[in-house]
């Protein structure tokens, strides 16, 4: 499937929703079920294919078009289509009810971090504070649930990451669109045919060897979570990732988890002093029940206290009130002035917010 102007022909009764740009998400659940995603709320369309048969030929062009096969034996397929959407499939024996589509989109601009103002994802000050936290070389986990906006926040902190850097990404489904000229990007892939897989533990692995001054991995969710945060905790400042959670504290859990169930025989002690040292701050999304995509928590890891790694909330989104600081500053902030970076140092306190014209705290 190169890509050549007339690449969705082959989507038949689904290209017109290709074509709209505010469809964010297409969901095929058989030939007459066909969703969508608009402005974060699910609808169904009148779309529909004429029967299985032709969804499933959909499903094998596109297979194809990537260089891979999508069979009884390997009956699910996640890929890139050619203006950079993913794509994923799913056929029998996997799919009970027939096969499955799912396409995710992007935008076609990249949101900034005064994008994601304007789209009421976080406030001014928020935004500042990130920047600022990027340019100063301070890591980052962004966490959230699935169609949480993960990936856009983290496309919108890599505009605040200096243009001398060198950046390498990490990705299972190349979906980061990194504003960077020295930029590489790597790709894992799984086996199929006669071909290995190439995993995101081997890629960080390799990363090392490449001079980075960042790594930014698409989303820990396995074995690459430790070596990840060994490249944070040896003088790869700066670098970021996404995880699936719904808590800063359920963040530190999962990180945890995805350690051990790999098998390394480490105390439970020694992997929560490793991610306490390696990242220094846990950006929390989340969609609310009208779509609407927030930061939820901003929360600085502090280090440890006995077994226990401690956070301290920076800011918080309250439903009824809004985006708040909430007057702690963090440890990390010492690290702005050795970049150069002019913070203000009321920036935390009640004052600072009456200079930006929001008024006292209630």
């Amino acid at each position: 499937m190169t890509q050549v102007p007339g690449w969705r022909d082959v989507f038949g009764p689904l290209r017109p929703l290709l074509e709209d740009p505010s469809v964010s998400e297409i969901m095929v659940n058989g030939p007459s079920r066909v969703y969508i995603e608009q402005k974060g709320l699910l609808k169904k369309t009148q779309v529909c294919f004429p029967d299985a048969k032709d969804l499933l030929l959909l499903i094998e062009q596109i297979a194809r078009g990537v260089g891979r096969v999508i069979d009884a034996n390997n009956p699910y397929l996640d890929a890139r289509l050619p203006d950079g959407s993913r794509v994923n499939c799913v056929i029998a024996p996997v799919a009970l009810d027939g096969p499955s589509l799912t396409i995710r989109r992007f935008p076609g601009k990249v949101p900034t971090l005064q994008d994601l103002v304007a789209m009421k994802t976080l406030d001014e000050r928020m935004a500042f504070f990130l920047h600022c936290s990027v340019a100063a070389k301070i890591n980052i986990i962004v966490a959230g649930g699935t169609g949480s906006g993960k990936t856009t926040l983290l496309n919108a902190l890599s505009f605040s990451v200096p243009p001398h850097e060198r950046l390498v990404t990490i990705e299972d489904a190349a979906e980061l669109r990194l504003k960077s000229e020295n930029l590489v990007r790597l790709e894992s892939r799984p086996s199929y045919q006669d071909k290995a897989a190439i995993t995101t533990q081997a890629l960080v692995t390799n990363a090392l060897r490449m001079r980075p001054d960042r790594i930014i991995v698409g989303e820990c969710r396995g074995a690459e979570t430790m070596d990840m945060l060994t490249a944070m905790n040896t003088g790869h400042d700066g670098s970021m990732t996404t995880t699936h959670a719904n808590s800063p504290r359920d963040t530190l859990r999962r990180l945890e988890s995805m350690i051990l169930l790999t098998g390394r025989d480490m105390p439970v002690k020694v992997v929560r002093s490793n991610i306490a040292s390696a990242l220094q701050m846990i950006v929390q999304v989340a969609r609310s029940a009208d779509g609407q995509r927030r930061i939820t928590d901003i929360v600085e890891i502090c280090g440890m206290e006995g077994d226990v790694v401690l956070t301290q909330e920076i800011f918080r989104y309250t439903t009824g009130v809004g985006f708040a600081s909430l007057g702690f500053v963090p440890r990390f902030v010492s690290k702005f002035a050795d970049r150069g970076i002019d913070f203000p140092k009321d920036f935390f306190t009640d004052n600072y917010e009456v200079r930006m014209g929001s008024g006292p705290k209630k």
